[in-house]
């Protein structure tokens, strides 16, 4: 079990940690405007079919599992992928493609309307960055919300907009993720749609376990040496289910964690190996 003096202090104390991540995300530079016009270089005009808003959901749990901080501690919430939908069995923040005409509707309407998301706060931020990167960025803020809506019934209602993270590349897809960090206030009553198995939680102490850090070594059935390798963290979950988390939403949480709490990712090259078959299935979202 970890103890508390561990993790940082400040992960166990839940408005100080909320009030840290919205000061930091906020003084950290934004790249939206710049990616999003990247984006324009490779489709034109449709560059939206390449561009992804997810949610990084915050949530502060009590002590539960075997490696709960006593007290109650924050926790990020994911989303692990059936095999309806593509990257079926990874882990994953909710969000989805953005919908340019949809969301820029809804955009409006959570803007005006929703003040228990955007607060006065998160407005005064909002209004001090350049017009186009504050509409960018709220405009991926709607994609991740709708997405979590859809895929965990998560109401926006009962989710604080906290700030944005880099945008990220992925590797396997041609798609551009805009990271929005929001806290969900209540978690109690969700439930994962038909492209999600379960909604797992995953501590952010289990990031400052160096044992929880691992290799992930990725193959397909094809290859008899396995070459590719990266970072992730291996969970066990409430359930004593392993979970491995990998690939972007690794990338994305650690980048969370760096520039929140000056986090530093252990050496992971010498850490043990577990591995990864990646099937046609995976890549087309086809079980069968």
């Amino acid at each position: 079990m970890i103890q508390p003096s561990e993790i940082p202090e400040i992960l166990t104390k839940r408005d100080l940690f909320l009030e840290t991540v919205k000061k930091r995300l906020r003084a950290s530079s934004c790249n939206y405007t710049e990616t999003y016009d990247g984006l324009k270089a490779k489709d034109g005009h449709q560059r939206h079919r390449l561009a992804a808003g997810v949610l990084l959901p915050l949530i502060f749990q009590n002590a539960t599992g075997p490696d709960a901080v006593p007290g109650g501690s924050f926790a990020i919430m994911l989303v692990k992928r059936s095999s309806m939908v593509a990257q079926s069995g990874d882990l994953s923040f909710p969000g989805g493609m953005l919908n340019p005409i949809w969301d820029r509707i809804l955009r409006v309407i959570f803007l005006y309307c929703l003040r228990s998301l955007y607060d006065n706060q998160t407005r005064s931020f909002l209004a001090q960055q350049d017009k186009t990167t504050a509409k960018l960025i709220t405009l991926f803020a709607t994609t991740a919300f709708r997405e979590s809506r859809e895929e965990i019934r998560l109401s926006p209602f009962r989710t604080e907009f906290l700030g944005p993270l880099p945008t990220r590349n992925l590797v396997l897809f041609e798609r551009t993720i805009f990271p929005i960090v929001g806290f969900v206030k209540s978690h109690k009553y969700l439930h994962p749609n038909a492209e999600a198995e379960k909604i797992v939680r995953i501590p952010l102490s289990s990031f400052y376990r160096p044992d929880f850090v691992a290799r992930l070594r990725i193959g397909t059935p094809e290859q008899h040496e396995q070459t590719m390798e990266y970072p992730c963290l291996v969970y066990r979950d409430t359930d004593g289910q392993e979970e491995i988390l990998w690939g972007a939403t690794f990338h994305i949480t650690v980048e969370f964690l760096k520039i929140v709490l000056d986090y530093e990712l252990p050496e992971w090259r010498t850490k043990p190996v577990v591995s990864k078959i990646l099937t046609p299935a995976y890549m087309s979202g086809h079980s069968g």
